[in-house]
């Protein structure tokens, strides 16, 4: 009988990329604070890469989640240009909390409610359909890629004459450099 050797294997491990940008201090998660739209206005959540910052975007994941008993539309955007009054997000996170100093993202998670005008330029790629009291998730696995002064939105537009609440939120990867990983 042949003793079985087990030094002619080797131990492989296969981990999914949003893991292994996470243990590198690369995957971020955030969201919008609660954004409202209606009566003919609408909002918009999205991931803004600086000007000339060398950052390449990578967008994994958003969710859409409606507060209301109305449904309504969010089109996804790829780089527009936006009305409104946008604020920063203070409501983003490294994936990673066990890194320290913590990473901090050069792209910037933006939102603006009440905007009057439709986004111009850019792509509108495709619409979704967001049910009452629901959360609509989307897992993009990192597909969509935006270089320095780009943008991924989503702009939701009213519903009608009722004011409705809604929070967009997204989890992605950030890589400096050429974009191939």
């Amino acid at each position: 009988m042949t003793a079985f050797n087990h030094d002619k294997f080797n131990k492989v491990v296969d981990i999914p990329n949003p893991l292994f940008q996470s243990l590198q201090g690369k995957y971020f998660v955030g969201q919008t604070e609660t954004i409202r739209l209606g009566k003919g206005r609408n909002a918009w959540g999205g991931l803004f890469t600086p000007q000339y910052s060398d950052v390449h975007l990578f967008v994994n994941a958003f969710t859409i989640t409606n507060h209301s008993d109305e449904p309504f539309v969010a089109e996804i955007w790829f780089n527009p240009t936006l009305s409104g009054k946008p604020k920063t997000s203070d409501k983003v996170s490294p994936s990673n909390t066990t890194l320290s100093p913590l990473p901090k993202p050069k792209s910037k998670l933006k939102f603006a409610e009440f905007v009057k005008d439709a986004p111009k330029n850019g792509v509108n790629v495709f619409k979704r359909i967001v049910p009452p009291n629901s959360t609509l998730v989307s897992d993009e696995d990192g597909k969509y890629i935006f270089s320095s002064g780009g943008s991924f939105v989503i702009f939701l537009v009213s519903p009608g004459n009722k004011t409705v609440k809604a929070e967009v939120a997204f989890g992605w990867f950030e890589k400096k450099g050429d974009p191939i990983i």
